[in-house]
């Protein structure tokens, strides 16, 4: 029992020990004198400082620090530091056997005998170069980051904790809220919000949005330091660590007042030009029915006059030429109502041929004695479904414009076809070609043809709603209308209603 347990087993100790020791190559460990003299040496030591055991022991360990740390005694000082206080840790530079540096981190714990007595000391060594040199890059680069952020001064950008206290603050921040860093961090965000939003608990509801769908982002009014608003874009975002706990929120806000401001002033803009517009439609408008209804005024009293002086065998004609003022009076309310949709759409079936043929007369009437008037209608027409007075009214104003476009008289005519679209034997219309042999409209003139209150006669000469009924018509009877014109060589006007099976 008593050679189990002698000195051979603890010789077996002491090697297995050696050998843990030896074994170690991450960390250079290894035993110094009460003096600093190296004792020990092992294999992470040689691979960390380039010496071999046979060249370091013996040597000082002061021979690893910088000689700018040598003159400091800084090895001195840590061999003190360990036997006064039991311990010596460190990170700094060390110098390898070939003079290049690495950055380490330091050990130094003393060792004494049973009765206390020092005897050493362990110095266990790791290169942490690669660590440091990550550290410092993530320093450097948290620090560019810190510059960008507090180099920014058109937008506040500062961080949140999970409860809305701010935690940083940029110069945009200091700029546009007034606060300086050292009077804001460690309040609550609320602060920036105007008494009613606070009381109504937008602040709240904006970091719960964010919580639950990540970002929140809006424009509202805010409040500066000096109790001033300005109107805000503001934006908030979630900020969560790797495992996806949330650690706080990034919030970016912007004065946008100036942009706001342009806006209203040109939504302001706008609407006083629309006014300007309408009034301008309207003195437009106004005019031309005046203009049209004293027309047809004189004409009515001009015969109310006669017919009160006229014999017997006159009265008639002069009855006759009252009420056809009247009822043209009434074609005209009919078309203030089709432009202003308060005329009943009343569609029939019928053949557009006889209800042309029909017109013989009123057109005739609408147009002057130097204009000769054509009809070129297909043999048999397929049938439509339109309404017959709006058919009666478009045409009245494709003849009167006709006529005006005409001056020293021409050819007006109306031509009808059917027609099929080309590769398609479903696709089937009548077309009602109107055209004149007049002056013609330019392209920018025939671009606006169809625009309400748009005329190129002079004030008081039409209310600008004659070709809008046209193209009102066309789309109330599913139709269409498009305009072929050249200055110089007349105007023609297609008009395609599809073909009904009713």
């Amino acid at each position: 029992m008593a050679s189990e347990f002698g000195p051979a087993a603890e010789r077996t100790d002491e090697q297995r020990f050696r050998l843990l020791i030896q074994s170690v190559t991450d960390y250079a460990i290894y035993m110094l004198d009460p003096t600093g003299v190296i004792a020990s040496w092992n294999p992470g030591a040689e691979r960390f400082k380039g010496y071999t055991e046979a060249e370091i022991i013996g040597q000082h360990f002061s021979r690893f620090y910088t000689e700018e740390d040598r003159q400091t005694h800084l090895p001195q000082r840590a061999l003190a530091t360990a036997a006064n206080e039991g311990r010596f840790e460190q990170e700094g530079w060390r110098v390898r056997k070939d003079g290049t540096r690495m950055w380490a981190h330091v050990i130094i714990d003393p060792i004494r005998e049973t009765s206390g007595t020092l005897v050493g000391f362990a110095k266990i060594t790791r290169d942490i170069s690669a660590q440091k040199a990550a550290r410092e890059a993530l320093r450097q680069s948290e620090e560019r980051f810190r510059l960008l952020v507090q180099g920014v001064t058109d937008y506040a950008i500062f961080m949140l904790s999970t409860d809305g206290m701010v935690t940083n603050w940029n110069a945009g921040a200091a700029r546009i809220k007034g606060y300086t860093e050292a009077e804001i961090v460690g309040q609550h965000f609320s602060r920036f919000y105007a008494v009613e939003d606070r009381v109504a608990g937008v602040p709240v509801r904006a970091l719960e949005t964010v919580v639950r769908e990540g970002r929140f982002e809006t424009e509202g009014w805010r409040v500066r330091k000096d109790g001033t608003r300005f109107w805000a874009s503001v934006v908030i975002d979630a900020i969560r660590d790797d495992t996806g706990q949330l650690v706080g929120f990034a919030k970016v806000t912007r004065d946008i007042t100036e942009r706001r401001n342009a806006q209203e002033t040109l939504e302001k803009g706008r609407s006083s030009l629309f006014q300007a517009q309408k009034m301008e439609a309207l003195g437009g408008l106004s005019s031309g029915i005046a203009h049209d209804f004293n027309n047809i005024l004189t004409v009515v009293l001009g015969n109310l006059d006669l017919l009160r002086r006229a014999p017997e065998q006159r009265r008639e004609r002069l009855i006759n030429n009252a009420v056809q003022a009247v009822e043209q009076g009434r074609k005209l309310t009919q078309q203030l109502l089709a432009f202003g949709r308060r005329h009943l759409h009343q569609p029939e079936v019928g053949e557009l041929n006889r209800l042309i043929l029909g017109m013989d007369d009123m057109l005739r009437q609408s147009l002057r004695g130097d204009i000769d008037m054509v009809f070129d209608l297909a043999d048999v027409l397929w049938p439509v479904e339109v309404d017959p007075a709006q058919l009666q009214i478009a045409l009245i104003n494709l003849a009167v414009n006709a006529r005006d476009a005409m001056p020293s008289g021409g050819q007006f005519q109306i031509r009808t076809e059917n027609v099929t679209a080309p590769g398609s034997e479903v696709e089937q219309s009548v077309a009602i070609a109107v055209s004149d042999t007049g002056s013609g409209m330019p392209p920018e003139v025939v671009a606006h043809a169809f625009e309400p209150f748009f005329s190129t006669k002079e004030v008081g000469e039409g209310t600008g709603l004659g070709l809008p009924q046209v193209y009102g018509f066309a789309q109330q009877s599913n139709g269409s209308v498009r305009i072929t014109s050249e200055v110089g060589h007349g105007t023609s006007f297609m008009i395609s209603v599809p073909r009904t099976h009713a």
